[in-house]
């Protein structure tokens, strides 16, 4: 069985042997992933799958120029193969002066930080399939609900070890647990569909299959006879299911990647308003239990909670190494990578802060509007900010919540929807990226 140290010493010596056999510089990464998954549908068991995957990538650099290579074969011959591979495919690769290694007066030393994120996911098939069959059949038993697309419990473990060969050598493990439920409700044409789920670190903090099941029948029938909209300029508010997208775009936008490539819409835009004042973005890698926690960044260095976003104040890039040579700063601790390929950069746990007006008051304002629940689509030009989606939620009347609406377009452009966003007070962190309910006026929206 691989543990931790095992995992930390196997890229140890996967870089020790890059360097014997002539790199300039390396580094490893290992990740070990152990998953079970059960699937039932209409009461009965639809599917059991097992995996359990090991693979290993090591990146070799040979002055300015670089290659990485992966494998699964992890026995030392194959590994000596494995790195006599990149070095040829370095040698040959064009030459790029902003690569390299972290900076290595910037890395991680001592231990990581304890964050939680392991609590062994061993869990049998059969409690899975109890608790998928528990979640359809409160999904079915919901008045209105009349087929089902099934419901699925899983769990993972993965161990994650990296190691480079000026000085940083890390590994740590992560559990996740999820379990979601998608039913149909109505007849015929009519039919509508929806589901829940949820994910956690430690199987102790998942919801109740009852709750996950009963969310996604309520959720189903509540979508039943849609109305039809006018088009025109209105009010949008974000329900907390998909607010959390409006961070994923920022995110994307402030990456060193977009910066250095010159391919973001907040190109010129670090240090300036721009969200409305009073709102605040962090960015938390050390929350306990998170989606997104992490011990280290995909470079090695240490990560640490900062702000974004400051009163509507655009504070920081998100920087890999390369993307901070590039522009002459600093790396930030957000380097993301997988096995294969360089690093990019990513955020972790991040979230938009709570605002101090109740959701209840954020709508009870509104004179005809939209709820968005459910968005559909990728019509978002990072180049621009223009973003255009498909949509489905319900309409807001006269400060209520009237009637569902589906197969409408919601348009805007982002520079001007984070400027004219207000966040409600009801942040759950329930995802990766958590937003409140947030308010957009003036949204076009396509109808009828």
């Amino acid at each position: 069985m691989l543990t931790i140290d095992k995992a930390r010493e196997r890229v140890q010596d996967a870089v020790a042997r890059a360097v014997r056999a002539g790199a300039d510089a390396a580094d490893a990464m290992l990740v070990r992933n152990r998953s079970l998954s059960v699937s039932v549908r209409m009461g009965a068991l639809e599917d059991v799958g097992r995996s359990e995957s090991e693979e290993m990538g090591v990146r070799v650099f040979v002055g300015q120029r670089s290659a990485t290579i992966s494998t699964t074969d992890l026995v030392p011959d194959a590994l000596d193969e494995a790195v006599e591979r990149a070095l040829k495919m370095a040698r040959e690769a064009p030459e790029d002066r902003w690569a390299g290694l972290a900076p290595q007066d910037r890395l991680m030393h001592g231990d990581p930080p304890l964050l939680d994120l392991d609590d062994g996911a061993e869990v049998e098939p059969d409690a899975l399939k109890e608790r998928a069959l528990i979640a359809e059949e409160a999904a079915r038993a919901v008045p209105g609900v009349t087929n089902s697309e099934g419901a699925g419990a899983g769990a993972n473990r993965t161990i994650i070890a990296l190691a480079t060969s000026h000085g940083f050598a890390g590994a740590y493990a992560v559990t996740s647990h999820g379990l979601s439920a998608s039913v149909l409700a109505g007849s015929g044409s009519a039919m509508e569909r929806d589901h829940a789920h949820h994910s956690a670190r430690h199987e102790s903090m998942l919801e109740s299959p009852e709750t996950i099941g009963t969310r996604a029948g309520q959720r189903a029938v509540a979508r039943l006879n849609p109305a039809r909209v006018p088009s025109g300029a209105m009010p949008v508010v974000f329900d907390p299911r998909v607010s959390g997208s409006m961070l994923g775009h920022l995110m994307a936008a402030i990456s060193g990647g977009a910066i250095t490539r010159k391919t973001s819409f907040l190109q010129d835009a670090l240090g300036t308003q721009v969200f409305a004042s009073g709102i605040s973005i962090h960015d938390d890698p050390h929350i306990p239990r998170g989606l997104r926690s992490r011990a280290f960044d995909g470079e090695g260095l240490p990560v640490q909670p900062m702000a974004i976003i400051a009163d509507g104040m655009l504070e920081t890039w998100l920087l890999d190494s390369a993307a901070a040579r590039q522009l002459g700063l600093e790396p930030t601790g957000h380097a993301a990578r997988g096995i294969g390929g360089n690093p990019g950069a990513s955020a972790s746990n991040l979230y938009m802060a709570a605002g101090h007006v109740p959701r209840e008051t954020l709508i009870g304002e509104i004179e005809l509007g939209i709820l968005v629940t459910e968005l559909i689509g990728q019509g978002v030009n990072g180049v621009t900010g223009d973003y255009s989606r498909g949509a489905a939620g319900f309409l807001i009347e006269k400060g209520e919540i009237t009637r569902p609406v589906s197969e409408i377009t919601i348009a805007g452009n982002l520079t001007d929807m984070f400027r004219q966003m207000t966040p409600a007070s009801d942040l759950d962190f329930r995802y990766g990226l958590n937003a409140p309910s947030l308010r957009v006026d003036g949204m076009t929206i396509a109808g009828d």
